[in-house]
């Protein structure tokens, strides 16, 4: 369990967040086609996974189309986003943003993440949303960044992770 902020007000999350030089933990999410992907399938890819509570707030947004816009000549990298949200969302808010570098995927089906990485936020106004993170995982998935955003209205340090691939 760990403790972040909303708002500058203390709440908690379920489980352990993922540490750097650890195995990243699998997961099973659903792509904005409603195919399945797991860890594996970006097995050899350098990987920039972001984790959210909603594309449907500001910061969500900014996250996804900051890092898209940072990663977008990064050939060998794959840009993977994580929420709660619907895949339809996702799909909507990529199409709409004109955002085709990301892997966008929901955990609406199995709560992997929930289960993994220790992202679920178990009290406060956003309870059962996922924290906000951003992790990069190397190809040999292990972890080599790791963030867990203090308070869930800010951005994650962009720079720090980019600067890991």
């Amino acid at each position: 369990m760990a403790t972040i902020n909303f708002k500058g007000n203390p709440i908690h999350t379920q489980g352990e967040f993922p540490q750097v030089g650890a195995q990243a933990p699998d997961f099973q999410l659903i792509k904005a086609d409603l195919s399945e992907a797991k860890l594996g399938d970006f097995s050899g890819k350098k990987i920039i996974f972001n984790i959210f509570p909603s594309v449907d707030t500001a910061v969500c947004a900014l996250q996804l189309k900051t890092f898209s816009q940072k990663a977008a000549a990064m050939e060998d990298v794959v840009l993977l986003f994580a929420s709660m949200d619907l895949p339809f969302a996702l799909n909507r808010f990529c199409a709409a943003e004109g955002i085709e570098n990301a892997v966008t995927t929901s955990d609406f089906r199995f709560h992997s993440l929930a289960e993994n990485y220790g992202v679920k936020m178990v009290d406060g106004p956003l309870s059962g949303l996922y924290a906000r993170a951003t992790l990069v995982i190397n190809e040999a998935g292990k972890v080599v960044y790791s963030e867990l955003v203090d308070d869930v209205v800010n951005e994650p340090n962009y720079e720090a992770a980019i600067s890991q691939l």
